[in-house]
């Protein structure tokens, strides 16, 4: 079974939509998508995810099925010398590094910012749905691996938004979701693919085979958006700081 994550396209969060950039991003990824396969999509219950998805939707001719659980990672915390709860991917790289919990799949949400914004009962929501979706897929989560009910090569597409995209990633690779939240970026419109690989018989593991893909939009000489990025050198005053 193959998955695609995407990411929304650059959004107007205001209005929670697409900017005009937004939307034509949108259209290049369904014509991108026009002659591959697609069996199923779900999609976030956000507008800037499901403008997007309805691109797909129409070329492909499928119904998206909204799943509440794929809206973006709804938990804030308060960053350290913060007064004001936020995303936990927006740690400064100074402050999240020295914490050795977050660089494991076991500790990173004991650290006490995370407890107290249950941050743990957040995500165990998020992977429960989704391991619930995987297993009536024909992939049933044991361990940190999948039990084979009903193999097949069928591809599923996710259209949701990047915090969240790092959650099903940290489920499926297991990896604390603190390292991908910060040492990945997936541009709005981006396509994760990871594909199922049954070794053995009856028994998978999701390897991710690209991240954050925009070759929908550099085959037509466009540059992905900048968003959920920071600045690339300080003095850049024009690229978003804290």
């Amino acid at each position: 079974m193959k998955l695609l994550i995407i990411r929304h396209g650059d959004p107007d969060y205001v209005n929670d939509t697409l900017t005009e950039v937004g939307h034509k991003e949108a259209d290049l990824l369904a014509k991108f998508f026009a002659e591959k396969e697609i069996d199923k999509i779900y999609v976030s219950p956000l507008g800037r995810a499901k403008k997007t998805a309805e691109y797909t939707c129409k070329i492909k001719g499928i119904d998206a099925t909204v799943c509440d659980w794929l809206q973006e990672f709804p938990a804030r915390i308060y960053r350290p010398d913060e007064q004001e709860k936020d995303v936990p991917w927006d740690w400064r790289p100074a402050d999240w590094t020295t914490v050795e919990e977050f660089f494991s799949l076991e500790k990173w949400a004991t650290v006490p910012t995370m407890t107290e914004g249950k941050v743990s009962e957040i995500y165990s929501h998020v992977i429960e749905e989704f391991d619930k979706l995987l297993a009536s897929l024909g992939y049933v989560r044991e361990g940190n691996l999948y039990r084979v009910t009903k193999a097949n090569e069928d591809t599923i597409a996710f259209f949701c938004h990047f915090g969240l995209e790092c959650v099903l990633l940290s489920r499926l690779l297991n990896i604390s979701p603190m390292l991908l939240w910060h040492g990945t970026c997936a541009a709005p419109t981006s396509v994760t693919v990871l594909n199922s690989e049954e070794r053995q018989k009856g028994i998978a593991y999701f390897r991710m085979a690209e991240f954050g893909s925009v070759a929908h939009l550099r085959a037509h000489g466009e540059e992905p958006s900048f968003s959920a990025r920071f600045c690339e050198i300080y003095d850049r005053m024009d690229q978003r700081h804290d």
